[in-house]
């Protein structure tokens, strides 16, 4: 995540410009294929401010769907999106132009291991899957609140569980592929993150609330063959040497390019996935 969205670098090896154009890429598709919770979550923070916000900022803004996100739901606000990668900036950048909201949207280069950014005061802080991974969250979490307007809002999220996207069977080696796949991630600690309410409150703030957010979809949407050969790619290469060998075979064999099993031809693909958010106050 350079701190960016919903999958992340310190998970998927090195940073480089193929990798990170791989990453970039991931996370514009997840958005696509899993971002429908977005707009709730923008509109629930907009319930909890208690004055139009006119300074937003998104913690790890990846390419910057949550930003452009946040732009279009506080209509008055300087949206302030920070990430670590250069890269990743100006996939924000273009975007923001793209879609008419440049005017209002910065970016700011930074690593949150390093030091808080020099920008103003906000009243919303946004970070979507990026504070498990700083280096000490709970540093990040005091900084955020010292970044904060009294009665600001704090909006962490984070992925409940690795997205579902294929059958239990797929009519090709043993059932159950994706969930030994998904154990295999957890014993590398793949999108591990506590639940913050208590690391929230510690840092001060308070009125902290919690909810799921459910993203499903059927049939699936077209991007999700796509979506699908981009994530189970870094699956397979993360997982080389921890699967069995007709588990790695199989993986091939949707991966494989002409092959008629390729997720890209297949029209049983699903769309599961969900995320926890906590919302709180600087008092």
């Amino acid at each position: 995540m350079t701190q960016h969205s919903h999958h992340h670098a310190r998970h998927h090896g090195g940073h480089t410009e193929d990798h990170g154009a791989a990453l970039a890429d991931l996370l514009d598709l997840d958005a696509e294929v899993f971002g429908s919770y977005l707009d709730p979550v923008a509109e629930w923070a907009g319930q909890r401010t208690r004055e139009t916000p006119r300074r937003v900022v998104d913690v790890g803004a990846g390419t910057g769907v949550g930003s452009l996100t946040l732009a279009r739901r506080f209509l008055s606000a300087q949206v302030i999106a920070i990430d670590r990668s250069e890269a990743m900036l100006e996939r924000v950048h273009t975007a923001a132009h793209r879609q008419g909201l440049a005017r209002r949207l910065r970016v700011v280069h930074a690593d949150l291991d390093v030091a808080w950014p020099a920008v103003d005061a906000a009243d919303v802080v946004w970070a979507a899957s990026s504070l498990h991974e700083v280096a000490d969250p709970d540093r990040v979490l005091r900084d955020m609140y010292g970044a904060l307007n009294t009665d600001g809002v704090l909006v962490v999220v984070e992925m409940d569980a690795l997205p579902r996207l294929l059958p239990d069977d797929l009519g090709l080696g043993r059932p159950g592929l994706e969930s030994r796949c998904h154990e295999a991630l957890a014993r590398l600690d793949w999108n591990s993150h506590p639940n913050w309410r208590a690391h929230v409150e510690r840092a001060g703030f308070a009125d902290v609330e919690e909810r799921s957010f459910t993203s499903e979809a059927t049939p699936a949407p077209p991007s999700t063959g796509r979506y699908a050969q981009t994530y189970l790619r870094r699956i397979r290469s993360a997982l080389d040497g921890q699967l069995a060998a007709d588990d790695r075979d199989t993986l091939d064999r949707l991966l494989s390019e002409g092959n008629p099993d390729n997720v890209l031809h297949r029209g049983d693909l699903t769309v599961r996935g969900s995320r926890t958010v906590w919302i709180a106050r600087r008092p």
